[in-house]
């Protein structure tokens, strides 16, 4: 019979146990920051309908990025973002939830796109939501982006510093506007500006031209980076409304203690989606993981499952993109997640196995990590060897003496002291 393949599908995610504690570790950090900031954690089916996923009835159109499927009668689909399903859930508990709601999820998401570095087509995202109805205040953009880096700040030991960069919708919709371009060139320059750290100034400069077909309005756009947005103060009232509310908006960051935080106008984000300001968040050390988190404003919310308008500012951080990654890179010291067991419990003899199961309950009802080595037949040097393998920092071994006088032989995997003492004092030690 021929054997089968033992690899997993491409793109999808597999790690060791050192690995996976790794990532687990900074998963924790990173909820419990969200959960002291009050957001509410959500568990949201991993399968929508395919209604939901997409406004398109043709399966032949739908986005190919999507793993869709039938049963019965009934088109499904993975999510493939955090925010589909929040709309769904937020629209239909409308009078469950108090507003200004926060939401966080972290959970795996699925797209069927090309397998690439820091790209899977199965990984994790972080999300986190606030929402309100009708209106929001910018000061919860600043809050958000406040929350993400404190959520990275928390795993700083092995990500190093992060910083920020802001950019805003209304901006290139009022200057834009007041260049008097059509909604075919707003589009399509938006797509160029969102490519502009992907291309060089020549090809950018082509494409612009190609798109505006006059030196002038070719000459304002690129003063935008050359100049910065205030250069463009006091040519339209839009203008100026915009120009105030990305310079406030700096102030509020900097009053909510974020650091590293600046502008930068080539970015976008989601052309169909975010309306208001948006950001992206980079790390210092590893620039080549490209954005670490990301997000922004957007007008309507739920606008295809409710009447009721709501706005919010989301962000989702990369999860996988940076600490599988990271993981799997051989960048990030693991050996302090090689083992989960604080304690190795050894039997010597079948007859003693009583007792020794007795002080495992005894360490694991103290919270102490324990295994016991089972095959209480093995010789001395076989079991030690075993606890050695697993780097479990202690050794209980228990034989016959250890039984008599209700103690444990408990010796130092690092230092190979050893000692005779009663369970108690074990777990003193130990912790």
């Amino acid at each position: 019979m021929d054997l089968k393949p033992t690899k997993p599908l491409s793109g999808f995610i597999e790690l060791l146990p050192a690995q996976q504690r790794f990532v687990d570790a900074c998963a924790a950090r990173m909820l419990g920051v969200l959960r002291t900031c009050g957001f509410s954690y959500l568990d949201l089916p991993a399968i929508e309908r395919a209604e939901v996923l997409t406004d398109k009835d043709n399966w032949d159109e739908i986005e190919t990025q999507m793993y869709l499927f039938q049963k019965g009668d009934t088109k499904m689909g993975l999510r493939y973002d955090g925010t589909v399903g929040l709309s769904r859930f937020v629209a239909g508990h409308l009078n469950n939830l108090t507003f200004p709601f926060r939401a966080s999820q972290f959970s795996k998401r699925y797209r069927g796109e090309r397998k690439q570095r820091g790209r899977y087509r199965e990984f994790y995202q972080m999300d986190m939501d606030i929402m309100d109805i009708n209106s929001l205040s910018t000061n919860y953009d600043a809050e958000i982006i406040s929350v993400i880096q404190q959520t990275l700040n928390s795993v700083s030991e092995f990500i190093g510093d992060n910083y920020v960069l802001v950019g805003s919708r209304p901006f290139w919709d009022a200057l834009f506007n007041y260049l008097g371009l059509t909604a075919e060139q707003k589009k399509e320059i938006f797509i160029l500006i969102d490519k502009r750290e992907k291309i060089d100034g020549a090809e950018f400069d082509a494409w612009l031209a190609d798109i505006l077909k006059d030196e002038g309005l070719e000459s304002q756009v690129k003063s935008v980076f050359a100049n910065g947005y205030e250069y463009f103060q006091n040519k339209s009232e839009e203008l100026d409304a915009a120009i105030r509310e990305l310079t406030e908006f700096m102030k509020k960051l900097s009053a909510m203690g974020v650091k590293n935080a600046k502008i930068d106008l080539s970015i976008t984000r989601g052309l169909a989606y975010y309306t208001g300001l948006v950001f992206e968040f980079k790390l210092s050390e590893y620039p080549e993981l490209g954005t670490a988190a990301g997000g922004g404003r957007y007008a309507d919310l739920a606008g295809k499952f409710s009447k009721t308008k709501i706005i919010g500012v989301g962000a989702a951080i990369g999860f996988s993109r940076i600490f599988v990654t990271l993981a799997e890179s051989g960048k990030i010291d693991l050996s302090r997640f090689e083992s989960n067991v604080d304690v190795a419990v050894l039997v010597m003899g079948d007859e003693n196995l009583p007792y020794a199961m007795s002080v495992l309950n005894d360490l694991r009802g103290a919270g102490v990590p324990s295994v016991a080595f089972l095959d209480t037949d093995k010789k001395f040097k076989n079991q030690i060897e075993y606890a050695d393998k697993i780097r479990a920092k202690f050794s209980a071994i228990i034989g016959t003496d250890e039984v008599k006088n209700k103690q444990i032989a408990l010796k130092n995997m690092t230092t190979g002291d050893q000692v005779s003492v009663t369970v108690p004092d074990a777990i003193k030690m130990i912790k």
